[in-house]
């Protein structure tokens, strides 16, 4: 009788020992991972960090976080800035034309008589002689034409604008109206400069207007 058929269980033996002999980690055949048998779970993942934002779905996409809070959005008021660049351009064109019918003195000659009268003897100089009111006019001009240009800038809001404009604008309608008022509104006893020097705080009160009434205009980011 051979070696191999006098120990039957040798065999039997042997190919036992032969598949516990598997390289670690590796699972043998017909084994469960609960049976110690040397299978190796899979290490988990790395772990990132919360950074702020709500997961997307359960892939791990994220999502950037928007706030519905109403903010002013910052604008301009071209239109506050159109009135106001005209109420500047017009006491400009004032400069160039005759106030009173019939006389020899253009408005630029007036302003120079203001300004002399002012060094000279200062504001009672000038209220005595009647020589502000064409400064009101011009120099409130100069100041809408700054105003509306500022305007047109983009802010939240452009009232505080509007109301320097608004207090601009009654100085120059008191220096128009007061010589109205001392000719008993006569509409004759004045010329073309003069007409346009009126244009001036009407121009100046409209832009002033929009200027303060516009609400501001709020958005979400």
């Amino acid at each position: 009788m051979s070696e191999r058929e006098q120990s039957p269980g040798a065999g039997t033996q042997s190919g036992a020992d032969w598949r516990q002999q598997t390289s670690p980690g590796i699972p043998v055949a017909g084994s469960s991972p609960a049976s110690g048998s040397g299978y190796a779970r899979p290490a988990a993942g790395p772990t990132w960090p919360d950074a702020g934002y709500g997961a997307v779905g359960g892939g791990g996409a994220t999502a950037p976080v928007y706030s519905t809070t109403p903010v002013t959005v910052r604008r301009a008021d071209s239109f506050a800035g159109l009135l106001l660049v005209l109420a500047g351009i017009a006491a400009a064109v004032t400069l160039l034309l005759r106030w009173l019918p019939g006389s020899d003195l253009f408005g630029w000659e007036l302003v120079r008589r203001g300004l002399d009268d002012a060094q000279r003897g200062g504001a009672a100089e000038l209220f005595d002689t009647g020589s502000w009111q064409p400064l009101a006019v011009t120099l409130g001009g100069g100041v809408l034409f700054v105003l509306g240009l500022l305007v047109v800038l983009p802010a939240r809001t452009h009232r505080f604008l509007g109301v320097l404009a608004l207090l601009v604008s009654l100085v120059a309608a008191a220096g128009v109206l007061v010589p109205f008022a001392d000719t008993g509104w006569d509409t004759t006893a004045f010329g073309t400069g003069f007409w346009f020097a009126v244009a001036v705080p009407a121009l100046g009160l409209l832009g002033a207007l929009k200027a303060m009434l516009t609400t501001p205009r709020y958005g979400t980011r």
